[in-house]
């Protein structure tokens, strides 16, 4: 009688499990052709060459958020990118540029040139809806494995929690979800298919999953690229302050020391140049000999500035002209151009 017992359990178990696995085939079917897989190329440096620079290929993921062609992704992805390819499931391959970005919350808004056929939008869920113990599925390309599929559970929620210099993160999802390197920018899915976050990055000693994924909120990424529309600069950079400002006679409390500038972006409009020197001050690595930025917009930059940029910075709109002044070779001079 118990054997008998114990095999209508297992039955019932093993029935539940080919349930479970039909309905994210289904999911997976439905969800999978709005993922694409972005290749980016950008320039590294490399002291040891001629050229003092050699291109990088750079891998992610993203998703397809309405019939006019945009393209959702995080930000790192895409922040200095020379050259950005989305590829969809069928292989058709498309150029795109950055249009909006956030490298503070991580998300960015990238517009195909040429909208392929057959394109399908993903469907945007309500994250506040969400709640920690959640199943959910993310979709990307871990290590070059293109359209992979994990599933998982969200962890806990992460709510706008302060990071290095003060800079308040977005919100985001924890999640047990296998990520790896190629799934930055790929769509977290709930249980109905709707997008509620943009995976941007993990915790690990390893440098592979160990279960401490994390996903911007979909919610975050709709107010800083939809509602907000924050425009690309197209640089990365860190601000200096202290000790350090003071090594570079940088002449006010602090600025923000250019790392990286991607071809054809603002920053290269406005003549903004890199830093090429890699260094090591303190615990710190970073690239050193570039360009000082003092004040935007007559906004100097205080150490502060990147947690309360939207507040202390005047929004500045596509096409605008800006005005930058600049720390270069120790000599500050002004930069003018369309943004």
């Amino acid at each position: 009688m118990h054997t008998r017992n114990s095999l209508a359990v297992l039955a019932v178990l093993l029935v539940a499990s080919s349930t479970q696995a039909a309905d994210y085939r289904k999911l997976f079917e439905e969800s999978n052709p709005s993922v694409v897989v972005l290749y980016t190329i950008e320039r590294q440096i490399a002291p040891h060459t001629e050229s003092g620079e050699v291109a990088l290929d750079g891998l992610g993921s993203g998703f397809v958020v309405d019939e006019e062609g945009h393209v959702m992704t995080a930000a790192h992805v895409v922040q200095t990118a020379d050259l950005v390819q989305v590829e969809f499931v069928d292989g058709t391959k498309v150029t795109a540029a950055v249009v909006a970005s956030d490298p503070v919350k991580d998300v960015a808004l990238l517009k195909l040139d040429i909208i392929p056929p057959g394109m399908k939008p993903a469907k945007l869920g309500d994250s506040e809806e969400a709640r920690v113990g959640d199943e959910i599925f993310v979709i990307g390309a871990p290590y070059g494995l293109t359209h992979t599929l994990t599933v998982g559970h969200i962890s806990a929620r992460h709510k706008n929690e302060s990071g290095t210099m003060g800079v308040v993160r977005a919100e985001t999802f924890q999640t047990d979800a296998a990520i790896n390197q190629g799934n930055s920018g790929g769509p977290m899915f709930n249980q109905r298919g709707e997008v509620i976050g943009i995976v941007s990055y993990i915790r690990s000693q390893t440098g592979g999953s160990v279960g401490l994924g994390f996903a911007v909120t979909s919610n975050a990424a709709v107010e800083a690229l939809i509602e907000e529309r924050l425009t690309w600069s197209g640089m990365s950079g860190t601000i200096v302050t202290g000790v350090l400002a003071r090594a570079m006679n940088v002449p006010q409390q602090s600025g923000y020391l250019v790392q990286k500038v991607a071809a054809s972006s603002p920053a290269a409009r406005l003549g903004l140049l890199p830093s090429k020197i890699p260094a090591i001050i303190g615990e710190q690595q970073l690239l050193i000999g570039g360009d000082i930025i003092l004040a935007i917009e007559g906004v100097e930059i205080t150490p502060d500035i990147m947690s309360d940029m939207r507040r202390k910075l005047p929004k500045i709109k596509r096409g605008q002209i800006v005005n930058l002044r600049i720390l270069r070779a120790g000599k500050i001079i002004t930069l003018s151009a369309p943004f």
